[in-house]
């Protein structure tokens, strides 16, 4: 999008600096990063991530400020994951967008989802320390490492506080965790690994005070994990990220937004009609993650397939035509752009994170078989 920078990368690049580019990426996160990596960095000029950045932050801050909202998202949380002691607002929120050409012809920013739950902020800078290394970029991110830090472990000693996953060596956000591990100095954990004691929890003989929380409901519901320990139990410990926040702010919010960058969006049982256009609309069950059960231009026979009594647990949103802005040798490449707020003192937008795709969705799962796409990054100039 910054064409001098485009156009310079793309004629430097070489099958080898990429062969390099993979390597070292390994090295630096201590295991094989098995989501593909794209090719290629992204370079955007900054007043359109910063405008990204704005828009995240007013819908955050409509959400969190809309008590009626607040109530009936509470209302959706399921018995087993309602937790206690919720906090007054989230802590992690990634807000994605795609960008869109409007009516005047600018390229502009649309909402395409909102989940209080963190991301790969550990991961993120390293992977563009890395394009920078071996494509030789002169350009730089303002660095996150401490709020970061003084997110995850409040005022606790590491190794009281813990990375809390289902399976964490076989996610593939594994590389994330890793290099949590070495910034903060706590342990990841498997869910099932933790263990009561009266109110309290422990990880073998240590006391568990904090937990940054990466388990998704969704995959404790569709695996049966079984634990001792549940979210609805009330024990001393703090929440890097409390888990209600996964389902208070989440798709189930994408009706409730009326905004320039949100599309239009309702909850299928409250559709009236089903519009004749279904290939110019997204149908998307409430709670997956990673783009599970999302249909792009769904048929009719998709939607009758849901059965009634679920229907409210799913959304029908307005499809967006995303506009391909990076060229590549494979021709014009789509962009979705994930702006990482903490919410600290202050709501921050902390770094940024592209998934660059040309199918009809932007998920490194849904680009496996193509170049020049996948898990990128951002420089701004």
């Amino acid at each position: 999008m910054i064409p001098e920078l485009r156009h310079d990368f793309n004629k430097r690049f070489t099958a080898e600096k990429y062969s390099a580019f993979l390597t070292r990426l390994d090295e630096r996160c201590g295991t094989h990063v098995e989501f593909r990596v794209c090719e290629t960095p992204c370079f955007f000029p900054a007043p359109l991530i910063e405008s990204m950045q704005q828009a995240g932050a007013e819908l955050i801050g409509r959400l969190v400020g809309n008590e009626a909202y607040l109530a009936a998202a509470r209302r959706q949380i399921p018995a087993a994951f309602l937790a206690p002691h919720e906090t007054r607002r989230p802590l992690f929120v990634q807000v994605d967008f795609g960008i869109i050409r409007d009516a005047s012809g600018n390229l502009a920013p649309r909402l395409v989802e909102i989940q209080a739950f963190p991301s790969l902020y550990a991961y993120q800078p390293v992977v563009e320390d890395v394009y920078r290394e071996i494509y030789g970029l002169d350009l730089r991110n303002k660095p996150y490492d401490q709020l970061l830090q003084r997110a995850i472990l409040g005022d606790r000693d590491s190794e009281n506080v813990v990375l809390l996953e289902i399976d964490p060596t076989h996610q593939k956000t594994l590389p994330d965790f890793l290099l949590t591990e070495k910034l903060c100095g706590i342990r990841t954990v498997d869910i099932r690994q933790l263990r009561k004691r009266g109110n309290k929890l422990f990880l073998g003989d240590f006391p568990i005070e904090r937990i940054y929380n990466r388990v998704i409901a969704d995959e404790m519901l569709r695996r049966n994990i079984q634990a001792e320990f549940s979210f609805r139990d009330d024990v001393e410990v703090e929440w890097a990220g409390h888990p209600n926040w996964f389902f208070l702010i989440s798709k189930f919010s994408l009706p409730w937004l009326k905004h320039v960058t949100v599309p239009e969006c309702w909850f299928l049982d409250q559709v009236e009609s089903i519009p004749a256009d279904l290939e110019n609309y997204v149908l998307k069950p409430l709670y997956s993650f990673a783009g599970l059960g999302v249909k792009v231009g769904p048929t009719r026979e998709d939607i009758d397939a849901i059965p009634e009594a679920e229907r409210s647990h799913y959304l029908l949103q307005r499809r967006m035509h995303f506009e391909p802005v990076i060229e590549t040798p494979f021709g014009p490449t789509q962009a979705e752009i994930r702006i990482m707020y903490i919410w600290l003192d202050t709501l921050q937008p902390a770094g940024t994170l592209v998934r660059m795709g040309r199918g009809k969705m932007m998920g490194v799962d849904h680009n496996r078989d193509l170049e020049w796409v996948g898990a990128s990054a951002a420089f701004l100039k």
